[in-house]
């Protein structure tokens, strides 16, 4: 049920919130190296429901896409440390490795990623650990725009035969408002500066 406040005791409802929620993280997720938390979550409320969905769904990704675009929202879909979770559950699941890397693949760059890379180590079939790799469109991986183009993380999941480490590197765009990506070019792509021409002297 919705309940109308000012803006006031909203601001202040919403700030008690996120440091209630942040230190409850920072205790409960210590080990795990937390760092923040972003709340950004927004609940449609209607009647009319399966119309808001429309037929299989297709109307929520195009509102999510619209709203992010409108007020400047992060793509989660480039977040190296959402993908990396979304492959744990994935295998937890059971679904098999190169399945789920593929499908982590593809959904990174329909989402506007330049280039992926997954990597899973371990005991993938047998008992000799090993490793698999996937690589789709273009990576770097030396030089300064490596700080700032390549966003990566590294997790780890608990199968039965043993423990699987899981690294997704993923090569965000270009963007000029450097809200998908960084502002800077990449040296290699930059313009070259414009060459004065000389003026004939009569």
């Amino acid at each position: 049920m919705a309940v109308q406040i000012s803006k006031k005791r909203k601001f202040v409802t919403d700030g008690i919130f996120k440091a209630e929620l942040n230190e409850f993280l920072t205790w409960e997720l210590a080990e795990e190296c937390y760092s923040g938390v972003e709340v950004t979550e927004i609940i449609i409320l209607a009647t009319r429901t399966q119309n808001v969905l429309g037929e299989k769904g297709p109307r929520i990704p195009e509102l999510t896409a619209v709203v992010q675009k409108r007020f400047g929202f992060p793509e989660g879909s480039l977040c190296a440390i959402a993908q990396a979770e979304s492959l744990c559950y994935k295998l937890l699941g059971g679904l098999a490795v190169r399945r789920a890397c593929y499908g982590v693949l593809q959904f990174i760059m329909e989402s506007g990623a330049k280039g992926c890379e997954v990597v899973v180590s371990g005991k993938l079939r047998g008992q000799r650990a090993k490793s698999m790799k996937f690589v789709h469109g273009l990576m770097i991986h030396r030089g300064d725009p490596v700080n700032y183009y390549i966003d990566a993380a590294v997790r780890h999941v608990l199968l039965r035969q043993g423990v699987l480490g899981i690294k997704v590197k993923i090569m965000l765009p270009w963007d000029p408002t450097g809200k998908t990506g960084p502002k800077k070019p990449l040296p290699d792509q930059g313009k070259p500066p414009a060459v004065p021409q000389s003026v004939p002297t009569a």
